[in-house]
Order: C-alpha cells, then sequence, then structure tokens
C-alpha cells in the first residue's frame, strides 16, 4: 500500500502552469528520487504535499497521504501532520535554522508542540535525537547556536528538527548541495539509516543523478512540471528510454573538448608562484588574561602554474581552500612566505601597487546572484573591472567592450540593458564569466563556479571555460570540492587538507589512484553515475 499517493495533480500560479498531471507514489521504507533541472517543478510537488503554497496557487488532482486528502485538509489538519508524520529537510540549513535560538531550542520546539512535552522531556528527546545524527551532547551542548556549527553540523541539526517524531514521510530538497563529498556521504548515509530504521518514506530531491542512484529505489524524471519518465532507478538510467533522461545522463558525465590539454605545461616562466605561504588568524583565549592561540588556516603551501594552465585544487571545507585563493587574488595577506604574479611579489606591495597586477587576475564566484548588486544594469556589473585599465575607456567604447565580453560567453548585446533577477541561474554565471574575462586576465580564480547549477548547465559553463581557455589562453586555478568538475577541466588537481597541500600531480593520475589518505577519502566518497549504476544493477542481479 502506498504511503502517499499522487494522482493528476497539476498546479498554476496565477496564470501560469507549474505542475501538469502528475503520478507519483512512495511507499513505507522507500526511497523516490525526484531529478529535473531548474524550473522542473521539483520543489513545488514537495511544498504540495507540505501544503506550503503561494496564496495565489491553485491545485487539482488528489494527493493522498495515509488516507488523509492533502488538497482538502483543512490548516489545522496540516498544521499537525507538518513535522509530525511529515517532515522536510531544505536546501539551506543556514537560513532553514532560526540563528538566535540554540540548537537544542529548535530540536526541542516541534517535540513539544506536537506532543505536548514538558521543557525537560522535550530537552531530553532532543539530546537523543541530536546524539542519533551524530551530534552528541560530550561535543556539541544543546547551547550552540547555529552560527557555530560547520554546513554539515547544520544539516544534521535539520534532519534532527525533521525526524525528531519519527515521521512517515521525508522530504529532503537538495539536502547535499552546498556540501564536499565526504560530508555529502555522511549526511546521505544518515538519511539512508533512518529509512531503514524507522521506515519512512524519503522523498529525494535532487539534480545529481549519481547521488540519487546510490539512494533511490525508484526515480522520477521531470522537466517543465511533467513526468518524463518513471520507473526502478537503475534500469531506467542504464536503459534511459526518454531522450530527455539520456540527455541529463549525458550532461552528468560530460567533459569539454579540450584539443591542447597539456600544452600549457611546457617550459616557460611561471604565471603565478606560491612559496612557502602561511595564513595565521588569532583563536580563542583559554583564560582571561592569556594569550590568543593562533588558528594556522594555511601551512607552508607551495605550488606554480603556468600560463594557460588549468589546476584544481580540491579538499573538504574548512581545509583553507578559500583562504588560500584570497591571498593569491592579494585580498588577504600571508602570515609568512611569498606569492609572486608575473614575476613580481604581491606580499609587500600596496593597494596601489597592485592595481596592474588585479587586472590580470580575477575571480568567478560561487553564487553569480550574491555577488552581484541587484540594483545595476548588466552593463555596470560586467564593466566594474575596466577601472583598472591604464586608459579609461569612453562610455561607447565600454559598452563595446562589455557586449564583446558577453558575446563571448554565449550572450547577446542588448543583455547589457537587463538586471540579475531577468537571467537564469546559468546565465548569471556567464555573465561572472564575462566580468571576469573583460581586461583579459592571465589568470581567473573560480570558486565553485558550478556547484549550484543543474547538470545541463553546469556541462554549457564548463564547456565555456574549456573555450575560453583555448581562445584567450587564460589560466585557471578551480576551486571545488566536486572531482567530476576536476577531472573534465583541469590539468593539474592538488589535495588540500588541514592547510596543507598532500598530492599533487596530473589530474586523472590522482584521481585514478590517490595516494594520501586525504585523496583517497574524496575519491571513495565522489558520487559516480557510472559506478552507481554499475553497483545497483549487480546487487539486482
Amino acid at each position: 500500500m502506498a504511503l502517499i499517493e499522487i494522482e493528476k495533480l497539476s498546479l498554476s500560479i496565477g496564470r501560469v502552469p507549474i505542475l501538469k498531471s502528475i503520478d507519483l507514489t512512495i511507499g513505507a521504507g522507500e526511497t523516490m528520487g525526484l531529478v529535473g533541472e531548474s524550473g522542473s517543478g521539483k520543489s513545488m510537488t514537495a511544498l504540495t504535499l507540505m501544503r506550503l503554497l503561494p496564496d495565489a496557487a491553485r491545485a487539482t488532482g488528489r494527493v493522498t497521504f495515509d488516507g488523509i486528502d492533502i488538497l482538502a485538509a483543512p490548516e489545522a489538519a496540516m498544521c499537525r501532520l507538518r513535522g509530525n508524520d511529515i517532515g522536510m529537510v531544505f536546501q539551506e540549513p543556514m537560513t532553514a535554522l532560526n540563528p538566535v535560538k540554540t540548537i537544542g531550542e529548535q530540536v526541542a520546539e516541534g517535540i513539544r508542540w506536537h506532543t505536548g512535552a514538558n521543557r525537560a522531556d522535550a530537552e531530553a528527546s532532543a539530546r537523543r535525537m541530536l546524539e542519533r545524527v551524530g551530534l552528541p551532547e560530550a561535543k556539541f551542548p544543546l547551547t550552540r547556536y547555529p552560527h557555530q556549527l560547520s554546513g554539515g553540523q547544520r544539516q544534521r541539526v535539520v534532519i534532527a528538527i525533521a525526524c525528531a517524531l519519527k515521521p512517515k514521510l521525508l522530504v529532503a530538497d537538495e539536502p547535499t548541495t552546498a556540501l564536499d563529498v565526504v560530508l555529502q556521504k555522511q549526511i546521505l548515509d544518515l538519511l539512508r539509516g533512518l529509512v531503514a530504521e524507522d521506515r519512512m518514506g524519503l522523498l529525494l530531491i535532487s539534480h545529481d543523478l549519481a547521488v540519487v542512484t546510490d539512494m533511490a529505489d525508484r526515480i522520477t524524471v521531470m522537466r517543465h512540471g511533467e513526468v518524463m519518465e518513471e520507473g526502478e532507478t537503475a534500469q531506467t538510467l542504464s536503459a534511459q528510454v526518454h531522450p530527455y533522461t539520456r540527455q541529463l545522463a549525458e550532461a552528468s558525465m560530460h567533459v569539454p573538448a579540450r584539443p591542447n590539454r597539456h600544452a600549457a605545461q611546457a617550459g616557460g616562466d611561471n604565471l603565478l608562484e606560491v612559496d612557502a605561504v602561511v595564513r595565521d588568524y588569532p583563536g580563542r583565549r583559554r583564560a582571561l588574561f592569556a594569550p590568543a592561540e593562533k588558528f594556522r588556516a594555511v601551512d607552508h603551501v607551495s605550488f606554480s602554474m603556468k600560463p594557460g594552465q588549468s589546476v584544481a585544487l580540491v579538499g573538504r571545507s574548512g581545509c583553507g581552500k578559500s583562504t588560500l585563493a584570497r591571498m593569491i587574488l592579494a585580498l588577504d595577506r600571508p602570515t609568512g612566505g611569498d606569492i609572486r604574479f608575473l614575476g613580481a611579489s604581491l606580499t609587500s606591495k600596496s593597494e596601489a601597487e597592485l592595481k596592474p597586477y588585479r587586472r590580470n587576475m580575477q575571480v568567478v564566484f560561487q553564487d553569480p546572484y550574491g555577488s552581484f548588486n541587484p540594483r545595476h544594469k548588466v552593463e555596470r556589473l560586467v564593466a566594474e573591472p575596466l577601472h583598472l585599465l591604464d586608459s579609461q575607456p569612453s562610455p561607447a567604447e565600454r559598452r563595446e567592450m562589455v557586449a564583446e565580453a558577453l558575446h563571448e560567453v554565449g550572450l547577446r548585446a542588448p543583455d547589457m540593458d537587463k538586471y540579475p533577477h531577468e537571467f537564469s541561474g546559468g546565465q548569471r554565471q556567464r555573465i561572472s564569466i564575462a566580468r571576469a574575462i573583460i581586461t583579459r586576465p592571465k589568470l581567473v580564480v573560480a570558486d565553485e563556479p558550478v556547484s549550484a547549477l543543474d547538470v545541463s548547465i553546469r556541462a554549457q559553463v564548463l564547456d565555456l571555460f574549456a573555450e575560453l581557455n583555448q581562445k584567450l589562453g587564460v589560466a585557471y586555478l578551480f576551486i571545488t570540492h566536486d572531482l567530476t568538475v576536476a577531472r573534465a577541466i583541469t590539468d593539474e588537481v592538488m589535495v588540500m587538507h588541514d592547510g596543507r597541500i598532500v598530492e599533487t600531480g596530473r589530474t586523472d593520475a590522482v584521481l585514478d589512484d590517490p595516494q594520501s589518505e586525504a585523496a583517497r577519502d574524496l575519491v571513495a566518497a565522489a558520487p559516480d553515475l557510472k559506478r552507481a549504476i554499475r553497483r545497483r544493477l549487480h546487487e539486482q542481479g
């Protein structure tokens, strides 16, 4: 018997159709993977199950949960269901958690509301649930606040809140998108264990086919609010009967064409040299008048890059990747060591002296929308680095330069007169790349540039990076926790762990035969679609 059954569900907001005749069932103890690109209707399907829809939304069809008609149930009945019988894990834990409440208060809140337990009993239940998700009180007191936890720890708190009352159905909407591969594996193993122990149904929403293949018993593929294909996960993804399923699978494994992949490594002067760089930060004081302990974020890191070379810097969250990147970009000063760019040391130069070097060194951030001023049009945003040029272009020349940069990233000149919110996530990342290349830099530092993108958009952006590498000769330092991206786009990879570079070499060599424990942990935890399909088919005999 199905735990939840969706029949002919259609949803519109105003006059805009969002979902079109969706059919979907989930049984107790079953994991259903819901995949598709942004805008396909995945999250709106989940919000319909919770009846958390905008006021203008209108739903037709039937959604039956454990014998209850969700669409017809009064709001009081839905308040009893949410958190008690249906739990939800959201994508961004810092947004989902209340920053001014302790983690103990937030887990206990739902327990008290649904069960009427007193404060002490609810706190005891919260303590047991947090321990169950890997946050024992001895190391993680209930009095901690969300900002005092790492991203993976915050996600465990969100899961504890959602599962505190052992719901019959758990909805997990992109629960691991922002996590490194090791943390991602830990969170997925945790969800898998909770489903097995409590016989929960799990609706896992993701754009990562490898993750879904590892986790889900069945898969539903959505596009533009419609179900394209549904069936047993490994069979569906191996057969790829529907063209859209095949398109998603190919995009997941896409490798950009790079005919001169290793040409940049031969001879010549170094573009960038990092020599024994150290970065210390003051830590906590153990006593009132005691000196602050030092925290070493980067510990004697050395490496070099050639012009046109593409290098990946991989490692777990908190290993020092972004701190190192900020020092390379001269946005932070090292405590020790030296950084040389274009043959000159950057560590002792003033801001005025850094200006010609900044022109040749640009950055692409992880979140393109967060890196833009939403009140400015694209022309002004893309033209921002032009102040670094020796002679400032006239307004007409500036528009021409912006138009050329937009054209190089696959956008049109009229797009410069629009605002960032008028573009999709993939288009906004193209605008970020246009801003980075408008000064024709020698080096671009790309900090998780595709982690928030759908697989097909990610494939397009990686193709764009490869094309610009070939056309403009720009070198890339890719900071990523996605080994698929590192393998697809880089010549060499450096593995960072606890502030140190613990392994370096040709990308394929390091990822196929890792020598350090840190690299082995990353490779073992990284999801791989082909490997996951083979494993699931083997398990089924």
